[in-house]
């Protein structure tokens, strides 16, 4: 057996369980949306912001507390942790105001905001860069037809000059130049295909396969992305849009209520107190009392008023106030790099447009000489030379429309990237670039 079949052999248990899976864009943004694991991730860190709210809501909540404190009296009966003893304890307690806890619970709330932010970044970020390698895929597939195409022309070419040498028409060198493109062309098909199969693979890790299977995108055309064009449009929605700036809102929002809970602290307190205690008999409470009552029951209002809170919520409230302060610096920062990175990235979507046109002018040029050499090679005024030549230089205009298709569908995702409608635009496309 050859030695060369043996990485193959070995590679064998892995491909038979790979998948392979046939999925359109808007499939393949739909998983990645669903079930990246960054998403996933970020999902269960809102999750725990969420139950975060109701632990800091507890305090406002009431609650029931119910035991026995039995104990054997000797002499004047004493209490046990502040309660006499008793068969049963029942003991109610409910915050009613508290500024600080108050201001907890709203931070809390603004953390669970933040967090579902955050899972909205990373499903934006995992669209893209799912639609991203997308793209990139389809952009190999052409160009390995088109390198398979250049590989059947520089064959022909090589038993043609192969042809002529033989006949003493050529030198044997042209027959060496011939037979160096070919093996070329065949080693820029192999090394595509490696770089194919690794692509598919990272693509199925995004989705959340397993990284044996293989993401394939379906032959045949598939409508084009659309997105705004104006500039102003562009800004505008790429502002309201930005993740980033929203998470920064939410931080300042919280800091203000950081700073607010620190000032609080100096507030009063009012909780809603109420027990019950059935005593028995026999801890001797009628001897040392004039009047003995078994069920006993209280129901009040504790109020408690910091008359000296100390001068640690003056610092907190400095701190809050100064990373509030730097929340607001990042704040216009980030803004005016929004705003940048949206004219930006409209430039560059014009610009690929602008070489995408161009490509397309040169690529007819290249089929309408094409069509004319084909018709003269059949009057025999060309070789089968000179045809493969221009099939050659025509296959370099198809590979160069593609890399300007492919760069202008990348510009078109960065755009919608930035605005905030990847989603939506990937979902429904319907218009053309």
């Amino acid at each position: 057996m050859s030695h060369r079949l043996w990485p193959f052999l070995l590679l064998l248990p892995l491909f038979a369980s790979a998948e392979v899976h046939r999925l359109s864009l808007e499939q393949v943004v739909e998983l990645a949306g669903r079930q990246n694991p960054d998403v996933l991730l970020a999902r269960l860190e809102e999750q725990r912001a969420t139950e975060a709210v109701g632990v800091a809501r507890d305090p406002f909540l009431p609650k029931v507390f119910a035991g026995s404190g039995l104990a054997y009296t000797s002499g004047f009966p004493m209490s046990i942790e502040g309660s006499a003893p008793s068969i049963i304890q029942v003991r109610g307690v409910q915050t009613l105001y508290n500024k600080p806890k108050s201001f907890e619970v709203a931070q809390a709330r603004e953390n669970a905001r933040a967090a579902a932010l955050d899972v909205s970044a990373r499903r934006d970020e995992a669209v893209f860069r799912a639609a991203t390698l997308y793209l990139d895929l389809e952009h190999m597939y052409r160009t390995a037809d088109l390198l398979a195409r250049q590989t059947e022309s520089l064959n022909r070419q090589l038993e043609f000059v192969r042809a002529r040498v033989a006949e003493g028409r050529e030198l044997e060198i042209e027959a060496r130049k011939a037979a160096l493109a070919l093996e070329q062309s065949r080693q820029s098909e192999a090394a595509l295909t490696a770089d194919r199969r690794h692509l598919e693979s990272v693509l199925a890790t995004v989705l959340g396969l397993p990284a044996e299977d293989r993401v394939v995108p379906p032959l045949g055309d598939r409508p084009p992305i659309m997105a705004p064009l104006s500039e102003q449009d562009v800004i505008n929605q790429a502002l309201a849009a930005s993740t980033e700036l929203k998470k920064l809102e939410s931080a300042m929002h919280a800091q203000r209520l950081a700073q607010k809970q620190a000032d609080a602290s100096r507030y009063p307190q009012i909780d809603l107190v109420a027990q019950y205690a059935l005593f028995a008999r026999y801890n001797r409470y009628e001897d040392f009392f004039r009047r003995f009552e078994r069920n006993n029951a209280q129901l009040g209002v504790s109020f408690t008023l910091p008359l000296f809170a100390g001068s640690a919520y003056k610092s907190q409230s400095a701190q809050a106030s100064l990373e509030l302060r730097k929340l607001e610096t990042q704040f216009s920062a980030t803004r005016e790099r929004t705003v940048l990175e949206a004219r930006r990235a409209l430039a560059a979507l014009q610009k690929a447009r602008g070489a995408r046109e161009v490509a397309r002018l040169e690529l007819e040029v290249a089929r309408e000489q094409t069509n004319i050499s084909l018709a003269q090679f059949e009057e025999g005024r060309i070789s089968l030379r000179q045809l493969e030549q221009i099939r050659a230089q025509e296959t370099a205009k198809w590979m160069a429309f593609y890399e300007a298709q492919h760069t202008l569908e990348t510009a078109w995702l960065t755009l919608l990237r930035q605005t905030g409608e990847l989603m939506s635009a990937l979902t429904t496309t319907n218009s053309q670039p």
